[in-house]
């Protein structure tokens, strides 16, 4: 059917209907989107419960527009009650067919949306965006609209990706040691910003202690469940590794309740009462975990393998990466305050790399 075909064709978006605004909200703009950017521009809303239009009424309106088809679909997730019984009963599907068609206007019903490629791509790019992790967008675009042409592969779409860094950071990587181009490129591209060459600090010896680490089978240990969950932690159990991340631990909780401290500094003293020599430490959110961190190094209660210290913030961040910096332990860090978790994951998922690489 072409879009020209479709002018006298109405489309009716059935929801269920809510006290809350948020419903009837999304559904508007579910509608608004449909017609500016599909093949339908008669694009109503109706609602089973609660929320007007009602489904007849949605129906009423759309044939005074001059229509000769009118094409109902629930905006549910799966097929049940709702959508088998209780809406076709709304709308009266035999004696509403009976009325329109001695007007000479066709009923029809759509299906609710189910499992579709397209849902599990949204959902994709949700989960993604939860954990901060950079993605693509590859959503299909309506009739009409500009078809974005992406590289079928995330390894195409790094590759291109590095072509575009390159010449901004060339000068950067002529200076370093060849084993560190990785992992700035690594940063850049998850954060799209070349200062993060200049800013990321590689102590000597940081990325060796790093990968060595992981091929024993390192404890990794994270200040924030979004560095953990970035992290594909199958890849390390197959050393034998582990991640662990003590901000949520009860015995956190209470200790900063009861010693009047951030729950990252308890978080920290918890991880070295647990033993974390040779461990990875990961921190690219709490400036107080870092200090905490130097502290009972300098202290000589934990020696891990490697520090990785990313915070980011106006107060400490850029203090607490140079209390960092001042440890013989290896280290890696951002000067100044800029900073993520992102960029945590971004170091070590390129370090996991580099020992998948030279595994035997």
């Amino acid at each position: 059917m072409t879009n020209k075909a479709l002018d006298n064709v109405g489309l009716i978006l059935i929801g269920h209907g809510s006290k809350l605004p948020h419903n009837q909200e999304n559904l508007e703009k579910l509608a608004t989107i449909l017609r500016e950017q599909s093949a339908f521009k008669l694009v109503e809303i109706a609602f089973m419960i609660r929320n007007i239009p009602t489904i007849p009424e949605a129906i009423d309106t759309i044939t005074k527009k001059g229509v000769d088809k009118i094409v109902l679909v629930p905006v549910f997730l799966a097929a049940g009650v709702h959508t088998t019984q209780e809406i076709p009963e709304l709308i009266e599907v035999k004696d509403k067919q009976s009325q329109l068609s001695k007007r000479g206007i066709q009923l029809f019903y759509g299906e609710p949306i189910g499992a579709d490629q397209c849902l599990a791509v949204i959902l994709e790019e949700k989960a993604l965006k939860a954990l901060d992790i950079e993605w693509q967008h590859r959503h299909v675009r309506f009739k009409g609209a500009p078809i974005a042409t992406y590289p079928a592969t995330s390894t195409k779409i790094y590759e291109q990706s590095m072509k575009l860094i390159h010449p901004e950071i060339q000068d950067v990587l002529d200076k370093v040691p060849k084993n560190q181009i990785p992992i700035i490129e690594r940063v850049v591209h998850t954060t799209a910003d070349p200062e993060f060459a200049k800013l990321l600090v590689i102590s000597d010896q940081a990325i060796e202690a790093g990968v060595a680490a992981i091929k024993a089978g390192v404890k990794v240990i994270t200040d924030t469940k979004m560095i953990k969950a970035g992290i594909h932690e199958a890849r390390i159990q197959r050393f034998g590794g582990e991640i662990l991340t003590y901000i949520d631990d009860p015995r956190a909780s209470k200790a900063a309740t009861e010693q009047a401290i951030t729950r990252s500094t308890a978080a920290v003293r918890l991880a070295v009462a647990d033993n974390a020599d040779n461990a990875i430490f990961l921190i690219g959110n709490a400036p107080t975990a870092a200090f905490e961190l130097a502290e009972q190094v300098k202290q000589g209660k934990v020696k891990p393998a490697l520090i990785v210290a990313v915070p980011v913030g106006y107060v400490g961040a850029a203090e607490s990466k140079e209390a960092i910096a001042q440890l013989t332990t290896p280290y890696m860090i951002t000067k100044g305050k800029k900073g993520s978790s992102t960029i945590a994951v971004a170091i070590f998922n390129a370090l996991l790399a580099m020992a998948e690489k030279t595994n035997p």
